[in-house]
């Protein structure tokens, strides 16, 4: 099945940082430095300079993500939304209180985002547990078929890193969407390919790993405490004590001039260089300021990175090997 997002544009909106703290015991969960009035101004922006695709979960914030989304997208039907479901949490003490994949919860999961978004319809809806075990998958994808051909979602996918996974769903009619996460630091083949196959349109999260491949934290800046990058590596493959990763660092410095290309920022470049992988792909980069909105959206004027530099760039990296499949 294609979706909205087969014809979107090319870049969307990650949310996750919008929506706040949230927790899981002790380890942070969510961003740190979000404030609400700031985050509606880069919806509004995002929107302005041509974005139509925002990515959102029940649990980013304890729901307050689709909660602002709803208020900046109100009067904008023409937005494509994806929203996700599978870990429940406590909204009162935001917290993480384990995976949920029923089929009761799914159909709470799904009424509970349409509410709190304020639409009576959401296009994608995902699974947001990576490493479930497909077997344990099917019943939630079942649950799904019945919200798809009610209308109130127009189709459904995976948030997974696992190919086989996304492989295993393909199959189903409403399965369209499978979110993975990809950047300059790890290049995913294996599920470029499963989604190429099947014809899957691909999120691409962590698209700037998590703020490393902006270049902002070249200045020596720390990642504030209360900070998912802050936690460990299981949760976080970019940052080693709030800094970026020094083996990262080292990669990003041998193709910075590459990437800014045609006047591109470094942030830019990294889209760009997404966007040069493949039609299917859609990096969604999250942005906690209208700034940030905007210079991700600018990646789409100035579109995918000229075939001589993406050769370039691929000489220069010392990636290691893709490795078997982990959820990153």
């Amino acid at each position: 099945m294609t979706s909205r997002l087969h014809t979107a544009p090319r870049i969307g909106m990650g949310c996750w940082a919008i929506g706040g703290p949230f927790w899981f015991g002790d380890i942070a969960a969510g961003y740190s430095g979000a404030a609400d009035d700031e985050s509606l101004r880069a919806i509004h922006a995002a929107w302005d300079h041509g974005i139509r695709v925002f990515d959102t979960s029940a649990v980013y914030g304890a729901g307050h993500s689709e909660r602002l989304l709803g208020e900046a997208l109100a009067r904008r039907g023409e937005a494509v939304i994806v929203s996700k479901f599978g870990h429940s949490i406590d909204a009162e003490t935001r917290q993480l209180t384990g995976p949920r994949f029923d089929p009761a919860y799914v159909r709470e999961s799904v009424e509970q985002s349409l509410r709190r978004l304020g639409r009576d319809h959401i296009d994608v809806m995902l699974l947001h547990l990576n490493d479930l075990p497909v077997a344990d998958a099917e019943p939630a994808f079942e649950t799904l078929e019945a919200f798809v051909a009610a209308g109130a979602i127009g189709s459904y996918g995976w948030s997974t890193d696992f190919p086989a996974s996304a492989g295993a769903m393909a199959r189903r009619l409403g399965f369209s969407t499978v979110q993975h996460s990809m950047n300059l630091f790890f290049d995913a083949p294996s599920m470029c390919r499963v989604a190429m196959e099947h014809g899957l349109t691909q999120l691409i999260r962590s698209p700037l790993g998590m703020g490393v491949l902006t270049g902002k934290f070249d200045d020596g800046r720390v990642v504030p405490e209360g900070d998912v990058r802050v936690g460990p590596p299981d949760w976080q493959g970019y940052f080693d004590a709030g800094r970026p990763r020094p083996d990262l660092a080292r990669q990003m410095a041998a193709v910075r001039e590459l990437l800014t290309v045609g006047g591109r920022t470094l942030a830019q470049g990294a889209l760009c260089w997404l966007l040069a992988k493949g039609p299917g792909i859609l990096p969604i980069p999250g942005a906690k300021s209208a700034a940030q909105a905007t210079e991700n959206a600018g990646a789409m004027a100035l579109g995918p990175l000229p075939e001589p530099v993406m050769l370039e760039i691929e000489r220069l990296l010392q990636r290691p090997p893709e490795g078997s499949p982990r959820a990153r």
